[in-house]
C-alpha cells in the first residue's frame, strides 16, 4: 500500500471492498438493451429508405446485431464484477469501468459536494448513485448501483464527516 501525504494517517491507496447492488446489472442491462435497439432501428430504417447501399446497411445491421447481443450480455455483469466502493473517515475509494479501469481516492479533506441521483429506471429497481465532488482536475467520484437506502445513508453519513473534517476542500 501506498501512503499518501507521507503521514502516519495519510490516505491509504487499496481496492475498495463494497460492490454495488446486484440490480446494478438489470440496470445496466436495460441501458446497453435501448442503446443497442437505438443503433439497430437507425440501421434497419437508414437499409429500409436507401435501396442504393441496403446490402451494406443490412452487413451492418448484422454485425451490430452480433456486437451488441455479446455486449448485452457481457458488460453488465463485467461492471458488476469491477465496480467496488468504500468510504473511510479519511477518504472516498471508487473503482469503476468495464473496457478500461478506473480507481479513484477522494480525501475527505478534498470533498466539496455530496450529490444523490435516481432516474426513472433507478427509481423502479430501487437503486440510487451518489457522485461526490472533489478539488480535482480529475472530475467527481460517481458510485453507481447502490441500494437507495445504502445510497441515503452514504450521502448523509459523507457530508457528516466532510463537515466534521478540516480543510477548505481546495
Amino acid at each position: 500500500m501506498i501512503d499518501v501525504g507521507g503521514t502516519e494517517g495519510g490516505v491509504r491507496l487499496r481496492p475498495p471492498r463494497h460492490r454495488v447492488a446486484r440490480r446494478a446489472v438489470l440496470w445496466w442491462s436495460c441501458q446497453a438493451v435501448s442503446r443497442v435497439a437505438v443503433l439497430l432501428l437507425a440501421l434497419g430504417g437508414a437499409a429500409w429508405w436507401l435501396p442504393a447501399v441496403r446490402e451494406w446497411l443490412v452487413l451492418a445491421l448484422i454485425v451490430c446485431g452480433v456486437l451488441g447481443i455479446g455486449y448485452v450480455a457481457v458488460m453488465p455483469w463485467w461492471r458488476y464484477r469491477v465496480h467496488r466502493w468504500e468510504t473511510t473517515d479519511s477518504a472516498v475509494y471508487t473503482a469503476a469501468g468495464w473496457v478500461s479501469r478506473e480507481w479513484r481516492v477522494a480525501p475527505m479533506s478534498r470533498i466539496q459536494t455530496v450529490d444523490t441521483a435516481r432516474g426513472p429506471l433507478q427509481r423502479a429497481l430501487g437503486l440510487s448513485s451518489v457522485t461526490v465532488t472533489t478539488a480535482s482536475a480529475a472530475g467527481p467520484l460517481s458510485i453507481d448501483g447502490l441500494e437507495r437506502d445504502v445510497a441515503a445513508e452514504l450521502a448523509e453519513r459523507l457530508t457528516r464527516t466532510t463537515q466534521a473534517t478540516p480543510g477548505d476542500a481546495t
